[in-house]
């Protein structure tokens, strides 16, 4: 996968063909997409946004039309920027004849699809109709009448299992049949003219921050049209339309359903924290790295470096490389051997998580919570992506409608949200301590994300969005999807993430030739040594942690392998260096999203935030006295 910039609107002249994949989230879209270019893929910014886009050529022999995967929207009137986009593609292909539109949709879930399918129509664009995940919409006794519907909308209607890669080829074969959908709905006499300037250009889109009263009413509408045809077409119970359910459907609509009771919902959620735990914590953070660290590395590969750089006559290259702070004997021994086992058995959770449903209902049950802080669910995405990279999460946060949210998101997923590489490392710590060290770590930070939330929420102006969320069915999650998506996780960790541990460790190396690392060392002593307690060589990790933070996570987590750190101790470095202000790349993803003046304020509060904390951790931990070693 490459990244370049190319625009993705039609340039005067263009003479390529340009399929574009709208649809709801989460109906499939990127499967599809994959099914029809064969993974070869092109991302990059759309122009004047920081919303990726992927394109790809459709596999038709002469590479002549372009694919491009467009954000998932809920609606065409666009309340995000996200949404932004997929108005400006579709827009763009209004009276195009060389593009067409293909809507993808759930095809459990028409109503929800027709309403874009009846906006579609409104901006006259040519589309195929595609009901994906058919197979599951069978499983649930629900089948839908695609002749009917097809005659009734003006426009194909297919049926596609895109994992499968069931129906591809009928897709293919009804792109030249796309029409512009019919069925247009009669509008509100107050909301007809707003509705038809914004279609002809003549009025700026709707400020998502305060969207008119005229928005709400125009959805009420295409929703009430919408619901109509999804009936017509769908049928009623005990129509020759609806089949069976599955025992497999109906287990899975249970699961799906206590998966977001409010009492259920709860032990569910432990026992998935539980098996994140058992294998990101301990067969990752133990197993796999003691087989790699002391095995692989400890007992071949660094020996193998020192014997090979012993024949360099420079002292200095054989301190770069196998030194104390060399590249080979720390940095790719750190990122390879302890932390690429964490992330990757994370990255496999994670995508495991992704397929099965869970996360949608996740958000669902974190909604009250979140409320609290000024957010809703909708902001669990970007949170639980934060555990795998926070800075990715942060890209992610333009999914929120209102400005209020996004910074509120940002400013906590940089405050206390660790990353994958951090996380595990921290899950390894945490396995060295008593459950109820453990608790006083878990519980703290919950306790700061609460009250920082609670107190940002007030101090911040702005309104919070609606929350709207799309439950996709439980299921096994497919291996294949899995992998798929760790391996790319994985790829990205090897070509982003690695490197900065080898500049982290040439940055000591550096530090330490300079004598520069003792002198930083003895600055720091009055903060690690006196307010955390910690040992002064753990002033190294905090400043590498504005580096990376889990390369700071590390390196304590080799102090307290070494049985330098008391149980006080660990946790006291695992909450300030959780708390820590986030790596650099973070620093600059937030300054690009929200601004630099921004990403300093946010800055400037977690830095000495995170120290304050750590330090009433420790005086409250050594005050009760429970952990003290004997």
């Amino acid at each position: 996968m490459k990244t370049d910039q190319r625009r993705t609107r039609a340039e005067p002249g263009r003479t390529e063909r340009r399929v574009l994949l709208v649809g709801n989230p989460n109906v499939g879209k990127s499967a599809l997409f994959n099914a029809l270019t064969g993974l070869h893929a092109t991302v990059s910014n759309y122009p004047g946004t920081t919303v990726e886009i992927t394109r790809g050529s459709l596999n038709s022999g002469d590479g002549s039309t372009e694919v491009v995967d467009t954000p998932g929207v809920n609606s065409l009137l666009p309340l995000s920027e996200d949404e932004r986009v997929t108005w400006d593609l579709v827009s763009s292909a209004r009276g195009d004849p060389d593009t067409v539109v293909v809507q993808v949709a759930d095809a459990k879930d028409l109503r929800r699809a027709l309403l874009l399918s009846l906006q579609l129509g409104q901006l006259q664009t040519r589309t195929v109709l595609i009901l994906n995940m058919s197979d599951e919409a069978e499983a649930r006794g629900l089948r839908t009448d695609t002749e009917g519907l097809s005659e009734a909308l003006g426009v194909p209607v297919r049926s596609t299992v895109a994992t499968r890669r069931e129906g591809i080829d009928a897709l293919r074969a009804a792109l030249p049949e796309a029409r512009v959908p019919g069925n247009h709905v009669p509008l509100p006499d107050d909301v007809a003219p707003e509705i038809a300037a914004i279609l002809a250009g003549r009025a700026p889109l709707p400020d998502p921050e305060a969207p008119p009263p005229f928005v709400a009413r125009y959805h009420e509408a295409m929703l009430a049209r919408a619901g109509e045809l999804a009936e017509r077409f769908r049928g009623a119970p005990g129509s020759d339309r609806r089949v069976e359910v599955s025992r497999g459907a109906a287990f899975s609509r249970r699961l799906g359903r206590l998966a977001v009771h409010p009492v259920g919902g709860w032990p569910m959620l432990l026992l998935v924290l539980l098996a994140v735990y058992e294998v990101v914590g301990v067969f990752g953070a133990g197993v796999l790295v003691d087989l790699l660290e002391d095995g692989l590395f400890g007992q071949h590969l660094n020996p193998l470096a020192k014997a090979a750089f012993g024949h360099v006559p420079s002292r200095f290259l054989q301190d770069v490389f196998v030194g104390e702070y060399g590249v080979v004997t720390m940095g790719l021994t750190y990122g390879l051997a302890i932390v690429l086992p964490i992330v990757t058995t994370f990255f496999l959770v994670f995508g495991a998580l992704e397929d099965s449903g869970y996360l949608p209902r996740l958000a669902v049950m974190a909604d009250r919570s979140f409320r609290v802080m000024g957010l809703n669910g909708k902001a669990v995405l970007p949170m639980v992506l934060g555990l795998g990279c926070d800075t990715m999460a942060t890209m992610t946060t333009r999914i929120l409608s209102t400005r209020k949210e996004r910074v509120l998101a940002t400013l906590l997923l940089a405050l206390g949200v660790p990353c994958s590489a951090q996380l595990g490392v921290i899950l390894a710590m945490l396995a060295a301590v008593p459950l109820s060290a453990g608790l006083v770590w878990f519980g703290t930070i919950a306790a700061v994300m609460v009250a920082v939330g609670w107190l940002g929420n007030r101090l911040l102006a702005g309104r919070r969005g609606d929350f709207v969320v799309e439950l996709p069915p439980m299921r096994w999650p497919l291996l294949a999807n899995v992998l798929a998506k760790t391996a790319a996780r994985v790829e990205w960790y090897l070509k982003e993430a690695l490197p900065l541990f080898v500049l982290g460790t040439l940055l000591l190396f550096a530090l330490e030739r300079l004598d520069l690392l003792s002198a930083i060392n003895r600055a720091g002593q009055p903060v690690v040594t006196g307010l955390l307690g910690l040992p002064p060589q753990a002033s190294e990790a905090f400043l590498i942690g504005f580096l990376r933070r889990d390369y700071a996570a590390t390196r304590l987590f080799d102090m307290a392998r070494d049985r330098g750190l008391d149980t006080v101790q660990l946790v006291t470095a695992m909450v300030t260096i959780t708390l820590f202000i986030p790596c650099i790349a973070n620093v600059f993803i937030i300054a690009k999203e929200r601004g630099a003046r921004t990403a300093l304020a946010i800055a400037a509060f977690i830095f000495p935030f995170a120290f304050a904390v750590g330090g009433l951790v420790r005086l409250a931990m050594r005050g009760v006295g429970l952990w003290e070693t004997p």
